[in-house]
């Protein structure tokens, strides 16, 4: 570990942990420790994988702190899936973290490996998903999870065939879209800002956290939450993208129905994200946030400064709302590419203002900024979490994958793609200013940090680290 000292905060799926971890960080702050920095890793870490990403996130803090400053270090591990990567994913690895599940996923991976060309493969394929996610579909084809108090995301109750041909099709247009920008890149001076890591380029495409990855395509938190929208009409009506309308004629198809089990893989990796999405929330409110009361309670001078990466920005984000009544341990928030709704902070959402964000105002329960860094670099964010926002109802835009992408549809963006919106009095900043002029006192703020972070998973800068160091007023 790069940093000292370090403790590790872990929970199991129901945000449950080991007797004695609120005691054992209480401990530190009786040690002399003023601060304390805890930090969530994102979807698809292997806990060994999530461990050394915390030392690398660490590694520039203690240099940048300012004297008198003792600040300690905290890393929560909690249960995230993982995929290997391409080009012959390992879903058997999701074994690891849905041992129940093992059947289900035996023959999920033989229908991807063989690939049928078979409609009743498909529909088999669907009924899969349902039962991976606990789904069930009533007499009345509605559609119910167990223990889940959120509605169902449509494309796991959708013709199975019709959403798996939908997202090969996106694929397809995006990487399209990509191997324009490469050969763009490679026309100009050969430096250019999308060549070494930039948009088309390797890094920001086929990292293990990248989009087209596990972590990286999309989240489902724009299905049926308080920002999404739940609409039955999102699929399968004559109109929508099942039609033949939508995907041309048989002899268009290449290899197929074969074809669509590449966007298989993807639905796949949509209906885990679906399970780690309701997750991360439950460890963060019933884990987290309840764990840092009773921090409070020991030390209550200790300051808390949460940090999240993607779905572990959701994670913290949820630990505000299991706070104890009256327990504001956290000095600041700061939330790193946040793989959930741009809206999840707002009293009223701008398109139905009858409805709140599912965070609505619990920015007040931070004592300092809730900080948003988002970059319009990262295509997992910005491609691929509005094409599974808007899939959840919007039949009349599902004519051709191809359309969704890079619509600018307000509604379904990620809060890592453009920050906080909604939320009157936001301040926005670039990440220059705030570098140099430093991160307001309280609030929300949004950064743009695509100036250095060029995909969903490019975390580990001494920028970012002093973003955070800024927002917790322990700079130098």
């Amino acid at each position: 570990m790069s940093v000292e000292p370090y403790r590790e905060i872990t929970f199991d799926k129901e945000g449950d942990g080991p007797a004695g971890q609120p005691a054992a960080l209480a401990a530190l702050a009786r040690q002399g420790l003023t601060d304390l920095v805890v930090f969530a890793h994102g979807w698809n870490s292997s806990p060994a994988g999530a461990t050394r990403l915390c030392s690398d996130f660490f590694e520039p803090f203690p240099g940048l702190l300012a004297p008198g400053v003792e600040a300690g270090y905290a890393g929560v591990i909690w249960p995230s899936m993982m995929f290997t990567g391409e080009p012959v994913p390992d879903y058997r690895a999701l074994v690891t973290v849905l041992p129940e599940k093992e059947p289900v996923l035996d023959r999920l991976t033989e229908l991807l490996v063989t690939a049928p060309a078979d409609e009743a493969a498909f529909a088999e394929f669907g009924a899969l998903l349902r039962e991976l996610t606990d789904v069930t579909v009533g007499e009345a084809g509605r559609a119910g999870a167990a223990g889940s108090r959120e509605p169902v995301p449509e494309f796991l109750v959708a013709d199975p065939l019709e959403v798996c041909a939908l997202f090969t099709e996106a694929l397809e247009a995006d990487a399209g879209r990509r191997e324009g920008l490469g050969r763009g890149a490679g026309q100009g001076a050969g430096q250019g800002a999308d060549s070494a890591e930039g948009p088309g380029s390797t890094e920001g495409s086929g990292s293990a956290e990248g989009f087209g990855s596990a972590e990286g395509f999309g989240s489902a938190e724009g299905f049926g939450s308080a920002e999404g929208f739940g609409s039955a009409e999102g699929f399968g009506s004559a109109e929508g993208f099942g039609s033949a309308e939508g995907f041309g004629s048989a002899e268009g198809f290449g290899e197929g129905l074969k074809r669509y089990w590449k966007g298989a893989r993807e639905v796949l990796r949509q209906a885990t994200y679906y399970v780690m999405k309701k997750r991360a929330g439950r460890v963060g409110e019933s884990g987290l946030g309840p764990l840092l009361g009773e921090v409070a309670l020991a030390a209550p001078r200790l300051r808390v400064h949460l940090v999240g990466h993607s779905m572990g920005a959701r994670l913290v984000a949820y630990a505000l709302k299991g706070l104890p009544s009256g327990a504001r341990p956290v000095a600041s928030v700061t939330l790193l590419q946040g793989a959930f709704s741009h809206y999840a902070f707002a009293a009223r959402l701008p398109h139905d203002p009858g409805r709140p964000g599912s965070l609505r105002d619990l920015q007040n329960r931070v004592r300092g900024p809730v900080v948003a860094c988002y970059s319009r670099h990262d295509t997992a964010l910005g491609v691929f979490y509005p094409l599974a926002s808007r899939l959840a109802g919007d039949s009349a835009s599902l004519t051709r994958a191809a359309g969704l992408l890079g619509s600018g549809d307000p509604r379904w963006a990620a809060i890592g793609h453009d920050g906080v919106q909604a939320v009157p009095g936001t301040v926005v900043r670039p990440l220059a200013t705030v570098l140099r002029e430093g991160v307001p006192a309280s609030g929300c703020v949004s950064v743009d940090t695509a100036d250095v972070v060029r995909s969903h998973a490019d975390i580990c800068r001494a920028e970012l680290a002093r973003v955070v160091v800024s927002a917790a007023r322990t700079g130098r």
